[in-house]
């Protein structure tokens, strides 16, 4: 063994290997909102960030996190679809947009879940919250307990509807986080976003249109909750799916319900237009060889277990630079499909992305012969060394 070779020990090795040309970034996207969030559920990318971690008043948005503690209770078997609900008269006594509830009535779950996505029926929220916990105040504080679970660390909650409250708040980030949620833990009830009318017992006529404006597009949006009040400005929770991508976002603070469905037609067609998918590295392709040390042989292949799929700017895509990263040699026994390294992808624009690499083939550890020759090369190096100094 070399003097240099067996400097590498204990050295990070770095080995580019693909270098293309200067890369152009993806256009940035200048949201008028306030606070924004952009996710690409697909490939777990992160379009737009825009003060997304900042804590704000979430408006009606927040009614999505009264919908999951539902969809969590319907999961439970606690409730079912056609479980009734009593109405208090605090309920009743809900201003804002309401289902128009009475004391008298007992709306089922399903009834309350339409109530509350479709009219975003403040009523109908306390009425769930009453139903789930005894109280608004138990239920809320369950609420800020569950989004602490969930890793929502920026949220509090003192009421199921969102109504204004200086202890109300979700940051866009954690409302974006949610929203995936409910879409990928409750797919059986996650069609409930794009209903588009509903009305209970006939009331109400005037707020039987669901207020999410990307619904009607033809855009593949199916949800999820817009929010309004003076101190939030207009906000929306919308996710669409277009050629086998789905991407959420969610913006705050805009100035009006025309410019909060301008701003969000706009960021769904950035979203899908200004970035695409590609394999980067196919699964079981060589992507580059690592020197093994007291192997049976003396180099393994490395690769990905699986296609590595990526987000990119639409117009860098083949303009890539990436570095396989691994602390080498390797040492054996190395088995196959083993990670030991990283294929480190500098995306123009966006973070870089780190696919896992695994072992191509297994490697045992090498024999009597093998650790003979290995001790004898350490041997002879620092006998080298002893000499020169």
């Amino acid at each position: 063994m070399s003097h240099a070779f067996r400097k590498t020990l204990r050295r990070v090795l770095s080995i580019a290997v693909l270098v293309l040309l200067a890369a152009l970034p993806a256009r940035a996207f200048d949201t008028r909102a306030t606070s924004a969030w952009v996710y690409d559920v697909t490939t777990d990318t992160v379009l737009l960030d825009k003060n997304a971690d900042v804590p704000l008043p979430p408006a009606s948005m927040s009614k999505l996190m009264t919908i999951n503690m539902l969809f969590e209770a319907l999961r439970d078997g606690r409730v079912a679809l056609d479980t009734q609900f009593s109405v208090s008269s605090r309920a009743k006594a809900m201003g804002g947009s309401t289902m128009f509830l009475n004391e008298t009535d007992r709306p089922t779950v399903e009834e309350l879940i339409k109530g509350i996505i479709v009219q975003s029926g403040n009523d109908a929220c306390v009425v769930v919250a009453e139903g789930l916990a005894g109280s608004e105040e138990a239920f809320a504080k369950l609420m800020t307990e569950r989004a602490r679970q969930l890793g929502m660390t920026n949220s509090t909650f003192a009421n199921s509807s969102g109504w204004p409250d200086p202890n109300q708040r979700m940051s866009m980030h954690d409302l974006g986080r949610l929203a995936v949620r409910l879409i990928q833990e409750f797919p059986e009830y996650y069609g409930y976003f794009a209903v588009t009318e509903f009305i209970y017992d006939g009331r109400s006529p005037d707020n039987r249109n669901n207020r999410n404006p990307l619904l009607k597009l033809g855009i593949g949006a199916d949800g999820l909750k817009t929010g309004h009040t003076s101190e939030a400005g207009y906000g929306l929770v919308g996710s669409a799916v277009q050629g086998g991508r789905r991407i959420v976002l969610v913006v705050s603070g805009l100035s009006s319900d025309t410019e909060r469905a301008e701003e969000a037609e706009r960021i769904v067609n950035w979203a899908f237009r200004q970035f695409t998918q590609k394999t980067v590295a196919k699964a079981g392709a060589r992507i580059a060889e690592a020197d093994v040390f007291m192997g049976k042989a003396p180099r393994v292949g490395l690769t990905v277990a699986e296609d590595a799929t990526l987000l990119l700017p639409a117009l860098a895509q083949d303009s890539l630079k990436a570095e396989v990263v691994f602390q080498g040699p390797l040492e054996a026994p190395i088995a196959a499909g083993q990670e030991v390294g990283e294929l480190v992808i500098e995306i123009p624009g966006m973070e870089s992305a780190r696919v896992p690499l695994v072992a191509e083939t297994e490697v045992p550890r090498g024999g009597f012969g093998v650790r003979l020759k290995t001790a004898a090369g350490i041997l002879t190096d620092r006998l080298v060394e002893a000499a020169g100094s």
